[in-house]
């Protein structure tokens, strides 16, 4: 099973708002997600997470600024080559401004108007929990189809600052 990292950069606005990506290639194209990838050889979920971020958005997080939220498993039983274990990481403190790559585009939203219809089907389970500090511990599982929910598995606890 692939490892994987997801972050959320959040900003204490007066409406406090989330980064998302909209991908626009590779895995999940067309779909908004967290700033995220893969696992290199050698590296830890947290060094990944941090070179993803550099990597896709351009902006620079420091060790001591990103916070563990728990992982998500994504199991797709009809493609188990996509099936992967997801780190799960948020910062409200990062160096530059986000910027646009070949990789992904972008774009603040306030809490209340995240754009679930355009993202996995998945995402509406267990972001929210994160997004209010708690951590989890998530399964899902897809259908045939490998765009529909079939099962959820959430095991959540209030995070630890």
């Amino acid at each position: 099973m692939k490892q994987m990292t997801v972050c959320f950069l959040l900003r204490n606005t007066p409406n406090r708002e989330v980064l998302l990506g909209l991908k626009k290639m590779g895995f999940g194209i067309g779909k908004y997600t967290g700033i995220g990838g893969k696992v290199e050889p050698g590296e830890t979920v947290e060094i990944a997470a941090i070179r993803e971020v550099e990597e896709e958005i351009g902006v620079r997080i420091l060790a001591e600024d990103i916070r563990f939220r728990g992982t998500v498993t994504f199991l797709f039983p009809s493609k188990p080559e996509w099936s992967q274990k997801v780190s799960i990481f948020t910062a409200e403190i990062w160096l530059g401004e986000p910027g646009e790559s070949i990789e992904v585009k972008p774009s603040w939203f306030k809490l209340d108007e995240i754009p679930y219809h355009s993202m996995w089907q998945d995402a509406c389970h267990w972001i929210p929990q994160i997004l209010a500090g708690t951590k989890i511990q998530t399964s899902i599982i897809f259908k045939d189809d490998t765009e529909t929910v079939k099962e959820v598995s959430v095991n959540s606890k209030s995070a630890l600052k």
